[in-house]
């Protein structure tokens, strides 16, 4: 009888363990390499939604030395901003799935368009973002992954 006890709590244990590892692993909050390495996004929640800033960039400056900015926003007074700091995934709502966070938006401060996105955790250290326009299908997905610590 003490033996099944034993093996019980053992389970027990080990089960509750691997309850919390899936809950953290569940949470898309953190810093994430973009796909190429030339960026990193701090993913945070803003609300009930999840949101992401650019942090840090492989090249900073553009040719004259100066931050760059986002200059191919469609909004002329927002082509000064900078592009550290810059907010460019923002709406996300939880699936209810506990892996995919969907309907929001993703900007690309390269081409100065934004598209509807969605996030799925495919392993704890790596995010698929898809980019599209209409339905999922038309678009593309980046994959990130975790960033150890800031650059």
């Amino acid at each position: 009888m003490k033996t099944k006890l034993n093996v019980l709590t053992a389970m027990a244990v080990v089960l509750s363990f691997l309850a919390v590892r899936e809950a953290y692993a569940a949470d898309p909050q953190g810093l994430w390499n973009t796909e190429d390495d030339s960026a990193q996004v701090q993913l945070e929640s803003c609300g009930d939604e999840l949101c992401g800033h650019i942090v840090w960039l492989e090249e900073p400056l553009d040719d004259e030395g100066n931050p760059k900015v986002d200059a191919e926003n469609p909004e002329p007074e927002l082509r000064d901003r900078p592009i550290e700091g810059l907010k460019i995934v923002w709406g996300l709502k939880a699936s209810g799935d506990g892996e995919t966070w969907e309907d929001g938006q993703v900007y690309d401060p390269e081409s100065g368009k934004t598209y509807n996105a969605k996030v799925s955790l495919e392993e704890p250290d790596t995010l698929e973002l898809r980019g599209y326009v209409g339905v999922p299908l038309f678009g593309r997905t980046s994959t990130w992954t975790r960033a150890e610590s800031a650059r």
